[in-house]
Protein backbone atom coordinates (compact mmCIF):
# COMPACT_ATOMS: atom_id res chain seq x y z
CA UNK A 1 0.00 0.00 0.00
CA UNK A 2 1.20 3.44 -1.11
CA UNK A 3 1.60 5.77 1.52
CA UNK A 4 1.82 9.59 0.97
CA UNK A 5 3.14 12.17 3.45
CA UNK A 6 3.18 15.97 2.43
CA UNK A 7 5.55 18.79 3.73
CA UNK A 8 4.29 21.15 6.15
CA UNK A 9 2.51 23.93 4.57
CA UNK A 10 2.11 27.67 5.85
CA UNK A 11 0.84 30.99 6.23
CA UNK A 12 1.97 33.53 3.58
CA UNK A 13 1.02 37.15 2.04
CA UNK A 14 -0.83 37.40 -1.02
CA UNK A 15 2.15 37.75 -3.99
CA UNK A 16 3.98 35.22 -2.18
CA UNK A 17 5.41 32.21 -2.78
CA UNK A 18 5.67 28.60 -1.22
CA UNK A 19 6.21 25.25 -2.01
CA UNK A 20 4.95 21.79 -1.05
CA UNK A 21 6.55 18.06 -1.34
CA UNK A 22 4.76 14.65 -1.23
CA UNK A 23 6.63 11.62 -0.88
CA UNK A 24 5.64 8.08 -1.96
CA UNK A 25 6.51 4.91 0.17
CA UNK A 26 7.50 2.56 -0.60
CA UNK A 27 9.20 4.42 -3.54
CA UNK A 28 8.91 1.86 -6.13
CA UNK A 29 7.20 3.56 -9.14
CA UNK A 30 6.30 0.53 -10.91
CA UNK A 31 2.69 0.10 -8.82
CA UNK A 32 1.57 3.93 -9.69
CA UNK A 33 1.99 6.27 -13.03
CA UNK A 34 0.38 9.69 -11.74
CA UNK A 35 0.89 11.99 -8.92
CA UNK A 36 -1.56 14.83 -8.21
CA UNK A 37 -1.78 17.67 -6.05
CA UNK A 38 -5.81 18.75 -4.73
CA UNK A 39 -7.27 21.42 -2.89
CA UNK A 40 -10.32 21.71 -0.73
CA UNK A 41 -11.34 25.17 0.61
CA UNK A 42 -13.72 25.07 3.36
CA UNK A 43 -17.32 25.07 2.20
CA UNK A 44 -15.91 23.81 -1.12
CA UNK A 45 -15.38 20.55 -3.03
CA UNK A 46 -12.43 19.09 -3.72
CA UNK A 47 -10.22 20.10 -6.98
CA UNK A 48 -7.87 19.06 -8.54
CA UNK A 49 -4.66 21.29 -8.73
CA UNK A 50 -1.68 19.62 -10.68
CA UNK A 51 -0.88 16.77 -12.08
CA UNK A 52 2.04 14.61 -13.58
CA UNK A 53 3.21 11.43 -15.09
CA UNK A 54 5.87 10.02 -13.16
CA UNK A 55 7.39 7.93 -16.14
CA UNK A 56 7.43 11.08 -18.94
CA UNK A 57 7.25 13.64 -16.86
CA UNK A 58 4.32 15.63 -18.55
CA UNK A 59 2.01 18.16 -16.82
CA UNK A 60 -0.90 19.50 -16.53
CA UNK A 61 -2.82 22.10 -14.83
CA UNK A 62 -6.02 23.66 -13.43
CA UNK A 63 -7.19 26.71 -14.76
CA UNK A 64 -7.19 28.68 -11.85
CA UNK A 65 -3.31 28.03 -12.04
CA UNK A 66 -1.46 27.49 -14.84
CA UNK A 67 1.32 29.88 -14.85
CA UNK A 68 1.21 30.50 -11.03
CA UNK A 69 1.85 26.79 -10.16
CA UNK A 70 4.31 24.15 -10.79
CA UNK A 71 4.63 20.41 -10.22
CA UNK A 72 8.01 18.52 -10.26
CA UNK A 73 9.69 15.48 -9.82
CA UNK A 74 12.42 15.28 -7.20
CA UNK A 75 15.94 12.70 -7.80
CA UNK A 76 13.20 9.97 -6.30
CA UNK A 77 10.72 10.02 -9.07
CA UNK A 78 7.85 9.42 -6.56
CA UNK A 79 8.55 12.47 -4.64
CA UNK A 80 6.83 15.67 -6.57
CA UNK A 81 7.03 19.59 -5.32
CA UNK A 82 4.54 21.50 -5.92
CA UNK A 83 6.01 25.33 -6.46
CA UNK A 84 2.93 28.26 -5.73
CA UNK A 85 4.14 31.53 -7.10
CA UNK A 86 1.86 34.87 -6.52
CA UNK A 87 -0.54 33.52 -4.12
CA UNK A 88 -3.61 34.60 -3.68
CA UNK A 89 -6.32 34.98 -1.05
CA UNK A 90 -8.42 32.34 -2.51
CA UNK A 91 -5.57 29.65 -2.81
CA UNK A 92 -6.09 29.00 0.76
CA UNK A 93 -7.31 25.36 1.25
CA UNK A 94 -5.94 22.29 2.81
CA UNK A 95 -3.67 21.16 0.18
CA UNK A 96 -4.01 17.41 -0.58
CA UNK A 97 -1.17 15.00 -2.58
CA UNK A 98 -2.27 12.11 -4.34
CA UNK A 99 -2.32 9.03 -6.91
CA UNK A 100 -3.89 5.94 -7.77
CA UNK A 101 -2.14 2.03 -8.66
CA UNK A 102 -1.99 1.64 -12.23
CA UNK A 103 -0.86 2.72 -15.57
CA UNK A 104 -2.64 4.81 -18.42
CA UNK A 105 -3.73 8.74 -18.80
CA UNK A 106 -3.03 11.05 -15.20
CA UNK A 107 -5.72 13.62 -16.49
CA UNK A 108 -9.21 12.14 -14.94
CA UNK A 109 -9.23 13.50 -11.62
CA UNK A 110 -11.48 11.31 -10.87
CA UNK A 111 -9.30 8.41 -11.34
CA UNK A 112 -6.99 9.44 -8.27
CA UNK A 113 -8.09 7.73 -4.71
CA UNK A 114 -4.98 7.36 -2.58
CA UNK A 115 -4.84 10.64 -0.32
CA UNK A 116 -2.22 12.23 2.29
CA UNK A 117 -3.11 13.48 5.11
CA UNK A 118 -3.21 16.97 3.47
CA UNK A 119 -1.66 20.22 4.56
CA UNK A 120 -2.95 23.43 4.88
CA UNK A 121 -1.83 26.32 2.77
CA UNK A 122 -3.52 29.71 4.37
CA UNK A 123 -2.81 33.18 2.34
CA UNK A 124 -3.49 36.49 3.70
CA UNK A 125 -4.32 39.61 1.67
Amino acid sequence: QVQLMESEGGSVQAGESLRLSCAASPSDTSAINCMAWFRQAPGKEREGVARIDLHTGSSSYADPVKARFTISQGNAKTTVYLQMNNLKPEDTAMYYCATWYGYGRCDLWARYDTWGRGTQVTVSS
